[in-house]
């Protein structure tokens, strides 16, 4: 297997030194565009380095469209996420298992907005019950890239990014009231979904 580093400075729309989307691990920089020969065959990959994680992956640019690579979301989808977390949260009446699948298939889809769903539907606020080890760790993952995102896109910190997410959840109907009236707030949702379905 030999490795030469190239400095092309653009393949398929995606170019060196740019962020950008991987759905499997949430937001990565291009740091170099190489071309290797592996089994005889010559592959022009992406470097794309995952800082937070210490990780390298290589993508071969003529596959970066099919495994869902993409470049960082417009600051209107953005802005659109973020009102995705001021919604009321939807909560299937399934078994976790089958909740928790759905939920990693949209942490893992890339899909800004899918992801932004999961931490909505996912959030507890201190008056809530706690989640379970299973809910916290997705909630977590789902946060972890949806920070990410807006802080690459807004060129602001992941604290700042945190904030703003967290400013959105505040807003969202059901955590803007009090801790009394959330036993009503369920009733109503639970009521809601039954005329619903």
């Amino acid at each position: 297997m030999t490795t030469a580093k190239k400095t092309t400075a653009a393949r398929q729309g995606f170019k060196t030194g740019e962020a950008i989307v991987y759905p499997a691990h949430g937001v990565g920089r291009i740091t170099a565009i190489e071309e290797q020969e592996i089994a005889g065959y010559k592959l022009e990959l992406f470097v794309v380095s995952f800082e937070k994680d210490k990780m390298v992956l290589r993508v071969p640019t003529a596959k970066a469209n099919a495994v869902g690579m993409r470049k960082l979301a417009e600051p209107d989808l953005v802005k659109k996420a973020l009102d995705v977390l001021t919604g009321r949260a939807r909560v299937k009446r399934t078994m976790w298992s089958r909740r928790a699948q759905e939920y990693e298939a949209k942490i893992n889809s890339g899909d800004l907005i899918a992801v932004t769903e999961v931490v909505r539907d996912l959030y507890r606020s201190e008056a809530q019950p706690e989640q379970s080890y299973s809910e916290r760790q997705l909630y977590e993952a789902a946060l972890d890239r949806v920070v990410r995102e807006i802080a690459a896109v807004n060129k602001i910190t992941e604290t700042e990014s945190l904030k703003l997410i967290e400013q959105s959840l505040a807003k969202s109907p059901r955590r803007a009231k009090s801790a009394d009236a959330d036993g009503e707030s369920e009733a109503e949702d639970l009521q809601d979904e039954a005329e619903a379905a």
